[in-house]
């Protein structure tokens, strides 16, 4: 392996080490308790060394609210198994609930907290939001592909898009900022928020 080859690995291998130690402490500590300083205490190198990587805790929040989005999408990949496009929309928002209710941390990252969004607007002019957009496009070939099937009552696809992510963004942040405890104790809450998309679905369905 060549100098620059070397180089390239070990700023690589930094890199990654920034991005998962930085993950740690901001679901230990919070993301507003989070500083770049605390994390360099956690991988024991210097502030400065981080700042050759990231400008600053925005950028940092943003590089770790995108592997995030990488998990969810992974949970996406295998939806295409799925023969019956109407079951695919259906599994299609059970595993985007299920992804916050299991990554409750990174969830209000990517979704909720603006910090990551800060990044974005300092980005030179131009720039968008890839992962995020990543995501809504699998929302919108599921939707687009149950239209052209005839199989929904809608034709807007982008009105259409906004509800159903409205109605799994609401379900998942009531769930993990625990605001669920409203309904009656004896009621399930994951079989509400199930029967909640099944009948948002059905509201859908031709």
């Amino acid at each position: 392996m060549g100098i620059q080859e070397r180089k390239e690995r070990e700023k690589q291998e930094m890199r990654e080490l920034i991005l998962r130690t930085a993950k740690q402490v901001f679901i230990e500590e919070g993301y507003e308790k989070t500083s770049i300083r605390t994390i360099a205490d956690r991988i024991e190198y210097s502030p400065a060394t981080i700042y050759l990587y990231y400008k600053d805790k925005d950028q940092l929040l943003f590089a770790i609210h995108e592997l995030g989005f990488d998990a969810l999408i992974e949970s996406f990949r295998s939806l295409q198994e799925i023969a019956d496009p109407l079951e695919r929309f259906r599994q299609l928002g059970y595993r985007y609930v299920q992804f916050a209710i299991d990554n409750p941390e990174m969830y209000d990252l990517m979704f909720i907290s603006y910090s990551p969004m800060n990044a974005l607007e300092k980005a030179p002019q131009g720039s968008t939001w890839d992962c995020g957009y990543q995501a809504f496009h699998i929302l919108c070939t599921i939707i687009q592909e149950n239209m052209d099937q005839g199989l929904l009552r809608t034709n807007d696809l982008y009105i259409t898009a906004l509800s159903v992510w409205s109605n799994v963004h609401g379900l998942a942040s009531l769930y993990i900022r625990n605001r669920l405890k409203a309904f009656p104790e004896h009621l399930n809450t994951q079989q509400l928020m199930d029967q909640s998309l099944d009948l948002l679905i059905a509201s859908l369905k031709v």
